[in-house]
C-alpha cells in the first residue's frame, strides 16, 4: 500500500500566471470599489431618510395626542395648548439631533386647511385637526445638499380636538 501523496512543486509558468493575476485583481478591486462604496453611501441615506421621516410622524402623532388629553395642570399660567404642542414636538425632535429652528409645526383645521387651529377654543371641541411637521433635508442630511437639491420632509397626523379624562 502507498502512504506518501505524490506532491509536485508548481511550475514557473504557473507561478508567473498568479503573479499576473494579482495584478489583474488589484486592478478589478479599484474599478468596482467607487461603486460599491457609493451604494454604501446611498443606502445610509436612503436609511436616515426613512429614520427622519418616522421621527417626524412619531413627534406629529405625540403632539396631536396631547391636545386630545385633559390638559388640566399640565399647562403654565400664561401657555396656551397650541403653544405647548409646537413646543413638546420641537423639543421630541431635538432629543433626536434635529435643531429646533429646522422644525415647523403648524396646526390647522382639517376641513379648512389654510386656517389656524386653536386647540383651547371651545368651539373646535370635537372638531377635526391636523399636525404638521416638517424639516428641511438639508438640515438632517448626512451629507451635504445643495440648495436645488432640499426638499421637505413632512408629516402630517389629523386628530379630534376631544379631551379624554386621564384616570388612576
Amino acid at each position: 500500500m502507498k502512504t506518501a501523496m505524490n506532491h509536485r512543486e508548481p511550475s514557473a509558468a504557473w507561478r508567473a500566471r498568479r503573479a499576473n493575476r494579482r495584478g489583474a485583481v488589484a486592478v478589478e478591486f479599484a474599478v468596482v470599489a467607487p461603486i460599491l462604496l457609493a451604494v454604501l453611501f446611498g443606502l445610509i441615506e436612503l436609511g436616515r431618510a426613512f429614520e427622519m421621516q418616522n421621527l417626524l410622524e412619531v413627534a406629529a402623532r405625540e403632539g396631536a395626542r396631547f391636545a386630545s388629553m385633559d390638559r388640566d395642570g399640565m399647562l403654565e399660567p400664561d401657555e396656551n395648548a397650541n403653544d405647548k404642542l409646537i413646543q413638546d414636538v420641537k423639543n421630541y425632535l431635538a432629543t433626536n439631533g434635529i435643531s429646533q429652528d429646522d422644525i415647523t409645526v403648524e396646526i390647522k383645521d382639517f376641513e379648512n386647511p389654510e386656517q389656524d387651529f386653536d386647540i383651547d377654543d371651545p368651539g373646535n371641541d370635537l372638531k377635526l385637526f391636523e399636525v404638521r411637521v416638517s424639516v428641511d433635508w438639508s438640515s438632517v442630511s448626512l451629507t451635504p445638499v445643495s440648495a436645488a437639491s432640499d426638499y421637505p420632509l413632512v408629516a402630517r397626523v389629523v386628530f379630534r380636538n376631544g379631551r379624554a379624562t386621564i384616570s388612576d
